[in-house]
């Protein structure tokens, strides 16, 4: 029976302790910073604020590379002979990741690449949801294993409101009379993956504590979600008391497993400091 390895980007935001014990193996992708290169995950989120107060720029964030795809899923191979790799992939609709990751695996075998649709927290739970059908059933064949996951990646939801118009604007995702107005009248836009795409579809008006209960109220509303699992995702600063206001309002609305992620570089450069977002998988 072959052994099934799952990877992902660094860019899924993973829960503390999942790739400490090996459930995944994470190949980075990459923060561009002063005129320097450096693998997400090894560069401390605050140095990305401390970049922007100082210039007002946002650094540029790039996909892991063909090469690099290429030595990650061989090194896989070479330390677990005869295995199957599941790579869940970023969503290829905003980043070139998962085509590199397409190339790079032309000439080799016994490796699944599924476009998960998603990023950060979204992407999160369609990992997880695999990590937990191999921990229930661990002799599952490999195309079973996928056709589920498959399955699922059209009912990961994600939604979050970032932290700092100033971060979109440095990055050309709003433009300056957008920012200005909502700087102005403390509007929020929430941003959704639609179709792989990330998506302003609404904007919340007032402090972060109002914005962060009404979006998470409406998500509830909005989508019929599995209970045994939540993901609420952070960016540094934001405040402690609403991470405590949220975790009560999921646990008010029935979830029996909520686990905090926080963003990494790569997702923090694009949602600024103290951003908020939930993420999980619709029921059937």
């Amino acid at each position: 029976m072959s052994k099934i390895i799952l990877t992902t980007e660094s860019g899924a935001d993973l829960p503390e302790g999942v790739t400490e014990q090996q459930l995944v193996q994470v190949v980075p992708m990459h923060v561009i910073m002063d005129g320097k290169d450096y693998l997400d995950g090894s560069l401390p989120v605050e140095e990305i604020y401390d970049f922007y107060d100082r210039t007002k720029k946002i650094p540029s964030t790039t996909a892991t590379n063909v090469h690099e795809y290429q030595h990650f899923f061989q090194n896989i191979q070479a330390n677990n002979p005869g295995c199957v790799i599941v790579h869940i992939g970023y969503t290829s609709k905003a980043s070139s990741s998962f085509q590199n990751a397409v190339i790079a695996t032309e000439e080799l075998e016994n490796i699944f690449l599924i476009d998960a649709l998603n990023v950060t927290g979204g992407l999160a739970a369609i990992v997880m949801y695999a990590v937990n059908i191999l921990e229930k059933e661990p002799g599952i064949e490999p195309e079973k294993l996928v056709k589920k996951i498959e399955s699922i990646v059209t009912k990961s939801r994600l939604a979050f409101v970032p932290g700092s118009l100033e971060f979109l604007k440095a990055g050309g995702r709003v433009s300056n009379i957008a920012y200005l107005g909502g700087a102005l009248l403390k509007i929020k836009p929430c941003i959704e993956l639609k179709d792989g795409k990330l998506v302003s579809t609404k904007k919340y008006r007032g402090k972060m504590s109002f914005v962060t209960e009404k979006l998470i109220q409406e998500y509830f509303n909005q989508y019929q979600l599995d209970k045994e699992q939540l993901y609420l995702i952070y960016s540094i600063g934001l405040d402690e008391q609403i991470k405590t206001k949220m975790t009560e309002i999921a646990k008010e609305n029935g979830f029996e497993n909520i686990t905090w992620i926080q963003a990494g570089a790569m997702i923090s450069t694009h949602a600024g400091p103290g951003g908020f977002g939930v993420a999980g998988i619709e029921r059937d």
